[in-house]
């Protein structure tokens, strides 16, 4: 977007036009005047994520079709405006699934812009995505979950990798599918990349009680806000 501040990790989050998500409610844990938590066990921590997944994904369902829409297109405005000038850059976007915010508009616009854009792809499970460029139009197959995926395509790294999630906390922890996909390709790309995280606010929780495997994103935007880490 022409004008627009682009991605800078030396701003303060208080830059961005969007209110802060949860800075309201920080405990004093957050500065470092509380004692840490206690480590859980993973299996206990596995079957809460795993009822909480399933909670927010029926909420994120319930939620009308209209107003997801309206949601969706706010998201894409406050990515606009966070990205600002996207020209050289190669972005990866998602294939909206279960209710996720639909960005495909946005993404449209984006390649009509000249601007390389991409979509990840599942080789195998276990392993980290691939990301593939791709623009409307052109082939695409039905990958995991059934999820469409680019069938040729120039592998990529991108400068932008942009996820959806299921829930979010205020660290910019993201809570997926379960499948750690996007932990393990994180971790993998360059310290330049950034990982912005999707989400309709309604997939704000206190916390994903985070692991040493789980990695945060830079930023999460919702309809209303723009979170930064």
């Amino acid at each position: 977007m022409a004008g627009s501040t682009p991605i800078d990790d030396d701003q303060e989050p208080g830059e961005y036009a969007s209110p802060p998500c949860f800075m309201h409610e920080l405990d004093p844990a957050y500065f470092g005047l509380a004692p840490a938590p206690p480590v859980e066990p993973w299996p206990v921590v596995a079957a809460w994520r795993k009822a909480e997944r399933k909670r927010l994904i029926g909420e994120r369902l319930a939620l009308e079709r209209d107003l997801r829409a309206e949601h969706s297109r706010r998201i894409a405005e406050r990515l606009a405006a966070l990205i600002g000038d996207p020209a050289g850059r190669v972005i990866s976007a998602y294939w909206p699934f279960r209710g996720e915010p639909d960005l495909r508009g946005w993404f449209r616009d984006l390649g009509a812009r000249g601007v390389r854009t991409a979509l990840p792809v599942v080789v195998a499970m276990g392993t980290p995505l691939v990301f593939r460029l791709w623009k409307p139009g052109e082939r695409l197959v039905h990958g995991v979950w059934n999820i469409p995926e680019p069938a040729e395509g120039e592998d990529v790294t991108p400068d932008i990798v942009i996820a959806p999630v299921v829930g979010f906390d205020r660290g910019c922890y993201r809570l997926g599918y379960g499948g750690g996909f996007y932990d393990r390709t994180l971790g993998r790309l360059p310290a330049s990349t950034h990982a912005i995280g999707v989400g309709f606010l309604q997939a704000a929780m206190e916390t994903i009680r985070p692991q040493s495997f789980d990695v945060p994103m830079r930023h999460i935007v919702t309809e209303n806000c723009v979170r930064t880490r």
